[in-house]
């Protein structure tokens, strides 16, 4: 197997198509998940995203990267904070520096490749942000070298449009997935996307804002990376997939690097077994990248109100692991009775469901407006609290 890559945008850095999701690393031992990082690098795997602000984490790449970070390109994040022991998403500046001060101490590193202004999910958010001390600290680290690029996370595209559009960004890391995009029933994607259609006429089953990201993008070469190319692993269970249809990693992966402006897809990575699953992608037959015929026939639904574990939600008052709560009340509720080992697995977490005060702070963070309040009640009777 031969890992390809692909230019990153107007950054220039040659990216692999497979790339690194971290923010499950800190669920595994510090050693295995080393190990993991060292795996996926042999294998031709050479960005990595560190949205992760627990040091954990961050001291998990850095060991891992250690006699090796040439081999590496970084997506670090200005506002991704580590605060009384949870993530904060904040722009104040006694919040921001010292976290970014401390990726670069935990990375063992003295710059970022790719400085991502942290999940901007609202245009009035992008307005509010120009001109103030958070953009020029982001602006000094680029001057002064510690950051090589500035991007931006987001999930929303037409708050993405509009920091293309400003020059400012010259990457991008998005949601991409069938499931977000909705492809229409029945298209030939080489079609849809090939040089003389119309997209007006010929996109309709897709989100219109979406649709006009990607080709924004490919016109002012910013370069996409993917968060959420699995969807949070639904779109491989067909019982879970807002299609009703299963689909495989190869297929996903396909799918998101087929999008304009696309060239990489981080795929978060528990195993080693994982890691070859999804580069098996760039030796995969063309009826093993196929994901058209599959949804062809598939029901569309819209991908709103279901939890994709992205940990956005946090911090939780009642200080739960929400993501994790959803992911084992998912993992439950796809089976006939709940798994005893999915049982185990949740009544091992430090705080469990029944602790949710039902403040529903986390709900206004929620990318995709899960009702998480909702969500922990019916786990803790789920599970028999």
């Amino acid at each position: 197997m031969t890992m390809r890559y692909r230019t990153l945008g107007k950054t220039g850095l040659k990216v692999s198509e497979i790339g690194f999701g971290g923010e499950w690393l800190e669920r595994h031992p510090e050693e295995e998940s080393v190990e993991l990082m060292k795996y996926a690098s042999e294998k031709g795997i050479n960005i990595i995203d560190c949205w992760m602000p627990d040091p954990k984490s961050r001291d998990i790449i850095g060991k891992a990267m250690k006699g090796n970070r040439e081999n590496w390109f970084v997506q670090g994040h200005f506002g991704a904070n580590w605060h009384e022991g949870q993530y904060v998403r904040s722009r104040e500046m006694k919040y921001v520096r010292p976290s970014f001060e401390d990726l670069l101490t935990r990375l063992q590193t003295d710059y970022i490749d790719l400085g991502l202004i942290h999940y901007v999910d609202t245009v009035e958010d992008w307005n509010a942000l120009q001109g103030s001390d958070y953009m020029k600290y982001v602006m000094e680290m680029k001057e002064n070298g510690t950051i090589r690029h500035i991007g931006m996370s987001s999930h929303d595209p037409k708050t993405a449009a509009t920091a293309v559009r400003s020059g400012l960004i010259e990457m991008l890391l998005f949601s991409v997935n069938p499931a977000f995009d909705m492809l229409p029933s029945g298209q030939d994607l080489d079609e849809l996307l090939g040089d003389g259609f119309h997209y007006d006429d010929r996109l309709a089953g897709i989100n219109t804002e979406r649709a006009q990201l990607y080709m924004l993008c490919e016109e002012y070469d910013v370069g996409i990376t993917v968060m959420k190319g699995f969807a949070g692993g639904r779109l491989f269970d067909k019982n879970r997939s807002p299609f009703g249809v299963e689909l495989t990693p190869v297929q996903c992966i396909h799918y998101a690097l087929s999008r304009l402006g696309v060239d990489s897809v981080l795929c978060g990575f528990d195993t080693k077994e994982q890691v070859d699953e999804a580069v098996h992608y760039e030796e995969a037959s063309e009826s093993e990248k196929d994901y058209a015929s599959v949804l062809g026939n598939a029901p569309l639904h819209s991908y709103r109100g279901e939890c994709t574990y992205c940990g956005h939600c946090k911090p939780c008052v009642a200080n739960l692991d929400i993501a994790m709560i959803n992911k084992f009340y998912d993992l439950a509720t796809i089976q006939p009775e709940v798994p005893e080992s999915v049982r185990s697995h949740y009544l091992s977490l430090e705080r469990k469901a029944s602790e949710c005060v039902g403040c529903r702070q986390c709900e206004a963070r929620c990318p995709f407006g899960v009702p998480i309040a909702d969500r922990m009640t019916k786990a803790a009777e789920l599970f028999g609290e």
